[in-house]
């Protein structure tokens, strides 16, 4: 960084930065707000598919499911350690909230975040059945993926590298729900398509809200590069045309 030149603009002129020594307190904040979404999602994701581990139809389904809920919970790690550097007390985190809590099924509380952690809204509410989990964890799994792309560009160094070492992880989870996926189309379509009906919406609301009044200032951190609308919109083209192909038709 040019010796002349404020962080704040160097960060504008996508700039990066590598430690929490240099990092401003405005970008420190949205910072640690970017982790722990990510941190407390996967952790809650994790939770409430390590129930649905038994419901599996059979070994191979049983140990991919286990599979993914220790993979989420070591992404979460990954990122919770960087947390750590910035004064997060990793030691208690994974026990500080309850990550297994769900609210109703029919609940409908678009895009607000739980009151006891930054768990992204989707994962409040809770799954019914393996069916249930497999669309779920396709749906959310492909939002991830989009998501991802778009964080692994952070201007925060250590941050975009662990976001970087995380999506080959996921994507497979998502590859793995795919598998499940067309699986349950042979033996249950209706029970599916009703999955799909409800998750769709819940999911979309993940991306936050297309007029987001902080979009630019991360952008000017170099925190966000693409807007809400338009990561959403790639999420619903892509995963919307896997569900056409598949016979289905997706949600609104």
């Amino acid at each position: 960084m040019a010796e002349d030149m404020s962080i704040e603009s160097y960060l504008a002129a996508g700039g990066v930065l590598t430690n929490p020594t240099n990092v401003p307190p405005r970008y420190r904040a949205e910072l640690m707000k970017l982790m722990a979404t990510f941190v407390d999602s996967e952790l809650a994701g994790a939770a409430g598919f390590a129930d649905i581990i038994n419901q599996g139809p059979g070994i191979k389904e049983r140990i991919a499911a286990a599979k993914i809920v220790l993979e989420k919970t070591d992404n979460a790690d990954r990122v919770l350690q960087i947390m750590g550097d910035f004064g997060a007390d990793t030691a208690r985190y994974a026990t500080h909230h309850p990550w297994t809590a769900r609210l109703a099924r029919d609940a409908d509380i678009g895009a607000t975040r739980s009151e006891h952690d930054m768990r992204l809204a989707v994962f409040n509410y809770p799954l019914q059945g393996w069916t249930d989990a497999v669309v779920m964890n396709l749906l959310m799994g492909r939002a991830v993926g989009v998501q991802l792309s778009e964080f692994s560009q952070v201007s925060y160094q250590p941050l975009a590298e662990a976001f970087r070492a995380v999506i080959p992880l996921e994507a497979r989870h998502a590859e793995l729900a795919q598998e499940g996926f067309e699986r349950l189309m042979q033996s249950d379509p209706e029970a599916v398509q009703a999955s799909v009906d409800y998750w769709w919406p819940r999911v979309a609301a993940s991306f936050g809200s297309a007029a987001s009044s902080r979009a630019d200032s991360l952008k000017s951190m170099g925190l966000r590069k693409t807007e809400n609308a338009a990561l959403r919109a790639r999420w619903e083209n892509e995963t919307g045309a896997i569900l056409i192909r598949l016979g289905l038709v997706p949600g609104t």
